[in-house]
């Protein structure tokens, strides 16, 4: 008997559901269905990039199994997807080994000498860390700025050593795989290599037992633009800092690229050699800041888009007012609202994220009053606090009240009667405004900006 895609896959459903708890199979495999089979391709759609990862993380090796057992050895995997919701162009499909490469990318071996004398040299860089999904705002455009200006041009030395602080989650990792990714872009024969600190020790002690000091210094020296995460780890480390001292010095006066990231400043590197530190100073330091809210609701956006998702300014406004300290927790945050979602079967709404969020978060009380308001948005249109209250019908002055009206019952919670008392207004005009403002919004991209400016500003 001649069996199709379909009823394949409906056997390897069974087989799998065998195998794992009503609440697993329910929730990972019941969505997914079977595109086509052929020349030993097999297509499978899932709801989401999310779907993709979560089963090439946590059902791999059962689910490989089961192929080849239905469908022969060597079957190669395909996830498909639509990048946003009931929308089939937008579809695009990726490889089984794909989204768990890069979510376990593979680390330099412990002898980096294998690596020296292997012709395919691998930078370990993560390419879903590029400049193109790096959002920017001022708390991050000097950094960027310079960023750029070293993937775009390596013989740029004017920012050699670059030096980047800043807590924990908020972007150093990304912004150093952007910058090796350009320069490997625009230079495929570039030695790019990025490594944290904790496995160049790792590396150096497992050298050093097996008395390979040499083929170790000689490695790092060969390479033309070296990146090392968390520096501060090899405080204390006196016998790893001093062979980094020299793998630094030659790679510096040879013109080799080295981009350092630390989440503390040099000078509270207590336990790091004065000479290294004063190497560290050599070339350009900048800071990555917390994100502000303008960055926090870009990366959201940003976040959303790649999961094929739609969020309301609601529920942006939410999230970004809630999780302020770090880019990391507002894209886990995301991922794990995806991931309700998806196995609710319900839209993403300002309840579910509550929801969600209250499990993890202490989620914040919004403290925006209405003077805070009026003083945001008089100072955005460049106009004098006290005319918003007059009579006057400038289009100016006119605007910048309906915008207050606006923002004062969607982020103060005010009842319009309470609104139009502030301003010496009906009820009737104050719901005029905020409607007149919520039609224009979808159409009217400088009145959007202004929104989105105005608000990044209260929530700062």
């Amino acid at each position: 008997m001649i069996r199709n895609h379909i009823q394949m896959w409906e056997e390897c459903l069974r087989i799998i559901k065998d195998n794992l708890s009503p609440d697993q199979f329910k929730s990972w495999f019941e969505p997914v269905t079977s595109l086509d089979f052929s020349e030993g391709n097999l297509r499978l759609m899932v709801p989401s990039s999310f779907f993709s990862e979560y089963i090439e993380e946590k059902y791999r090796d059962l689910l490989g199994k089961v192929i080849n057992r239905v469908y022969g050895p060597g079957t190669k995997l395909f996830y498909c997807y639509n990048q946003v919701n009931n929308e089939p162009a937008t579809k695009i499909t990726v490889r089984s080994e794909n989204p768990s490469n890069a979510i376990k990318p593979n680390l330099p071996p412990a002898n980096p000498a294998i690596t020296a004398v292997n012709t395919n040299f691998d930078s370990q860089l993560n390419p879903r860390y590029n400049f193109e999904n790096y959002c920017g705002s001022m708390s991050n455009k000097v950094a960027l700025s310079i960023g750029e200006a070293i993937g775009n041009d390596p013989k740029c030395k004017t920012f050699n050593p670059l030096f980047i602080i800043g807590p924990s989650g908020v972007g150093k990792t990304h912004l150093m795989h952007a910058i090796g990714i350009r320069l490997k872009e625009n230079n495929p024969e570039m030695r790019v290599l990025y490594v944290t600190s904790r496995l160049f020790e790792s590396q150096f002690t497992t050298a050093a037992h097996n008395g390979d000091i040499n083929n170790f210094i000689n490695f790092y020296q060969s390479i033309d633009c070296l990146i090392i995460d968390d520096i501060q780890d090899l405080i204390g480390k006196e016998r790893t800092q001093n062979t980094f001292f020299h793998i630094f010095n030659h790679l510096q006066l040879n013109g080799k690229q080295i981009i350092i990231s630390s989440d503390c400043p040099q000078s509270q590197m207590k336990g790091m050699s004065e000479r290294m530190l004063t190497r560290f100073k050599w070339g350009m330091t900048v800071r990555l800041e917390r994100p502000d809210y303008e960055l926090r609701r870009e990366v959201l956006k940003m976040k959303a888009q790649t999961e094929g998702v739609l969020l309301s300014d609601e529920v942006l406004d939410f999230i970004a007012s809630n999780i302020t300290d770090s880019i990391r927790e507002l894209e886990g945050t995301m991922v794990t609202i995806v991931g309700y979602a998806a196995i609710l079967g319900e839209d993403i709404t300002i309840e579910l994220v509550r929801s969600v969020m209250q499990n993890s978060y202490t989620v914040k009380q919004k403290q925006v009053n209405f003077e805070m308001i009026a003083e945001e948005v008089s100072n955005y249109y460049g106009i004098d606090p006290e005319d918003i209250f007059t009579k006057s019908r400038k289009r100016e002055i006119s605007d910048a009240r309906q915008m207050v009206m606006y923002l004062a019952k969607k982020h103060a919670k005010m009842p319009l009667a309470a609104i139009g008392t502030k301003l010496a207004r009906t009820h009737a005009t104050v719901l005029y405004a905020c409607k007149n403002i919520e039609d224009r919004l979808p159409h009217e991209k400088q009145l959007k900006d202004d929104v989105t400016k105005i608000e990044s500003k209260i929530f700062a």
